[in-house]
């Protein structure tokens, strides 16, 4: 395919925002209305430089990491961990999970609360304070393009569905555990220690088996069902 670069003109901050793993959604009209004009060009200039992107039919589009053994880093694991717990939240007041993490909004004001109804969890991810859940949670989600903030009110965006996907994902293998009246094996990953503005997720090569190659969403899904089962043994 014959790549005309006169036709990219959002080349470089599309490539910035993807490289840093920043999500560009509807929210970045200008940037997501080029790669989804030109999606082949863009697709066949990132492979030839080494980077494999992505478009949900959801509406975003990120670069998928490199490799297919990841270990979740710790941002990874308190985004993924927050969305788990918001969506029991949302739940047990009458709420609509989906529909809130789906163009919905949830405003500052109610952090406090969450907090303190889920502080043993969010204490496994170092977040004790409504600071911390601010700073390492919320805003991180803002700046990987998974939620906006205006005046207190975050409003989560469509690359959301990337973490509801691994929360169903962990949801179908409780219920199947529950249906067989047995335990699943779920043994958490191996967590390891990144600069906060690193990308969302980190990989690093690891000697597996093909059999025990797993994907990115299998590895969160593996360290919410660790999380929930240590809240679980507490109770």
């Amino acid at each position: 395919m014959n790549i005309d670069l006169s036709e990219l003109s959002q080349l470089a901050p599309i490539f910035r925002e993807l490289f840093k793993g920043y999500h560009l959604s509807r929210r970045d009209p200008e940037l997501y209305a080029q790669l989804s004009n030109q999606q082949d060009q863009y697709r066949t200039l990132f492979k030839a430089l080494g980077f494999e992107l992505s478009c949900d039919p959801r509406g975003f589009y990120y670069f998928v990491p490199e490799q297919a053994t990841p270990q979740v880093n710790k941002t990874a694991q308190r985004l993924a961990l927050f969305t788990f717990i918001l969506v029991e939240h949302l739940a047990d007041q009458g709420r609509d999970p989906l529909s809130v993490l789906d163009g919905g909004s949830l405003g500052r004001d109610e952090l406090p609360s969450l907090l303190e109804k889920y502080r043993d969890l969010f204490l496994q991810t170092e977040v004790t304070t409504q600071e911390e859940l601010e700073e390492k949670i919320m805003r991180r989600l803002c700046q990987l393009g998974f939620a906006s903030e205006d005046n207190g009110i975050y409003r989560f965006l469509a690359p959301m569905h990337r973490f509801l996907d691994v929360c169903l994902s962990v949801q179908q293998d409780r219920d199947l555990a529950a249906a067989l009246h047995s335990n699943l094996p779920l043994p958490s990953p191996v967590l390891i220690d990144e600069d906060e503005e690193e990308a969302i997720i980190s990989l690093e090569s690891e000697p597996q088996s093909e059999t025990e190659t797993e994907t990115e969403e299998q590895a969160l899904a593996r360290a919410l069902a660790e999380e929930r089962a240590l809240q679980e043994n507490d109770a």
